[in-house]
């Protein structure tokens, strides 16, 4: 069911487009991740759906219904900063009891809802603490028990974990995935960082420049990325350029390290992105390379190495345990073109 959609959004500040044509959905459970570089409109996004600020045209649906004309105490919905915004005169209580008592709950209820949401937290026994000398952890976690404690319609995290250190967030965004997924909290999640989203996200919404460059699960997007944008955001950046024609089998691709020949059907110049993951450090593949290592690393769960080919640099992430030559050897690899090599489209841009 189709809670939240955004109808081709546009925003713009004086010359500057902030958004040009939002369109996605969040369905109701949904945990929606809105990932992109820095200035590429998240923020004025997430502004907008809380109603803080308007759009110049588009618009946001609930449940079908326009919220144009809604203010943003009126939504319903749920907002969690990246600084975190506790009251720092205020206990742990009074800090995740706020909401409820602008709802005008009662003391019992209060109580209730409050110990229910630092069980959640895995906060129990922090009710009578100073937040001034929390650790950054457990800030967040009592972030999160304010925003969820007066059961918003939608939660808006706005880079919560940015703050904090790279263990932490890891383990963080671990135990945010768990909560929210235990209460069915359907969340719209903004980042940059492609980790966190893909821990956090049912779906990912990737932007750029104020559109949206490509929506779908975590495992769809990074196995087959649909521009040069998205592979590089991503990590991806062993991009080649190539000729192709076809012929009767599918398509040859000619490059500056050899042929590749693929089952897709593609005419003229086309960009490849060779998966480093995908590689064979031997000769023995379908399609064997010849290169002259130029740097190798170990990063704990694979071992990175890059290669020059012809002049053409890539790089490839082998087991930590390979066998792998010295730096400045000539080594050879291989590669299955079908499951190594995508066509992402004509051109760089």
């Amino acid at each position: 069911m189709i809670l939240l959609s955004l109808q081709k959004l546009y925003k713009s500040f004086g010359q500057t487009i902030a958004l040009n044509g939002i369109s996605f959905d969040v369905a109701s459970g949904e945990t929606l991740a809105v990932l992109g570089p820095s200035g590429c409109g998240k923020s004025t996004l997430l502004n907008i759906i809380a109603g803080l600020d308007q759009p110049d045209s588009g618009e946001v649906l609930w449940d079908g219904k326009s919220l144009s004309n809604m203010p943003p105490f009126q939504r319903g919905f749920g907002l969690m900063f990246q600084d975190y915004a506790l009251f720092p005169h205020q206990k742990v209580f009074e800090n995740v009891a706020f909401g409820l008592r602008m709802q005008r709950r009662s003391p019992k209820a209060i109580r209730a809802r409050v110990n229910e949401m630092l069980a959640l937290v895995d906060l129990v026994g922090f009710e009578k603490r100073d937040v001034n000398t929390l650790s950054g952890g457990e800030a967040q976690r009592v972030a999160l028990a304010r925003s969820l404690a007066p059961q918003p319609r939608l939660l808006m995290l706005d880079e919560p974990l940015g703050a904090l250190d790279r263990d932490l967030r890891d383990r963080l965004a671990s135990e945010l995935r768990s909560i929210l997924r235990k209460i069915n909290q359907t969340a719209v999640y903004v980042t940059h960082d492609q980790e966190e989203a893909f821990t956090l996200a049912d779906r990912v919404v990737i932007m750029n420049a104020g559109q949206v460059e490509q929506v779908g699960v975590p495992q769809e997007i990074y196995n087959k990325p649909n521009s040069l944008f998205v592979a590089r955001f991503l990590g991806l950046n062993n991009l080649l350029e190539g000729a192709a024609r076809p012929v009767k089998t599918g398509t040859s691709i000619q490059t500056a390290i050899g042929t590749f020949h693929l089952p897709s059907t593609h005419s003229g110049k086309v960009t490849l992105l060779i998966r480093p993951d995908k590689a064979r450090l031997d000769g023995n593949g379908l399609l064997p390379l010849a290169g002259v290592l130029r740097q190798r690393s170990f990063r704990g769960a694979v071992c990175r190495v890059s290669l020059e080919i012809n002049q053409v640099h890539l790089s490839f992430d082998f087991p930590p345990n390979s066998p792998i030559p010295s730096e400045g050897s000539t080594i050879q690899i291989s590669l299955d073109p079908q499951e190594s090599i995508q066509v992402i489209d004509n051109g760089p841009k």
